[in-house]
């Protein structure tokens, strides 16, 4: 279900976006935002945070800095080669984290 929401969100950002003028008043952009919490959390919580992130992106709001937190366990550790998409910046929570996309990823 994750992966239909994120073609449907990449589909606006490519066709639908072109209409209005990049008016998010939020960074990363509510696309982003949206296309990492579906990644990186559960269907319903990712939904409930894109809708209340879309619903806070307007004239009335101030906007800024808004990294999406999400909840991860790192208690499997892989060796090896890796890529890096994003970097998980730790909150005073217990496995929660910050979530920063990586510069060099290309999904921007």
């Amino acid at each position: 279900m994750n992966k239909i929401f994120i073609i449907f969100i990449n589909f606006y950002r490519k066709f639908l976006s072109l209409f209005s003028y990049g008016s998010c008043r939020f960074y990363p952009t509510c696309s982003a935002y949206a296309i990492d919490h579906f990644k990186n959390s559960s269907f319903f919580k990712a939904l409930f945070l894109t809708i209340y992130r879309v619903l806070r992106c307007n004239q009335l709001c101030k906007g800024g800095f808004d990294y999406p937190i999400v909840y991860k366990d790192f208690s499997c550790v892989k060796y090896g080669k890796i890529v890096v998409k994003y970097w998980f910046i730790k909150t005073k929570t217990k496995d929660k984290y910050i979530l920063i996309r990586n510069k060099n990823d290309k999904q921007r």
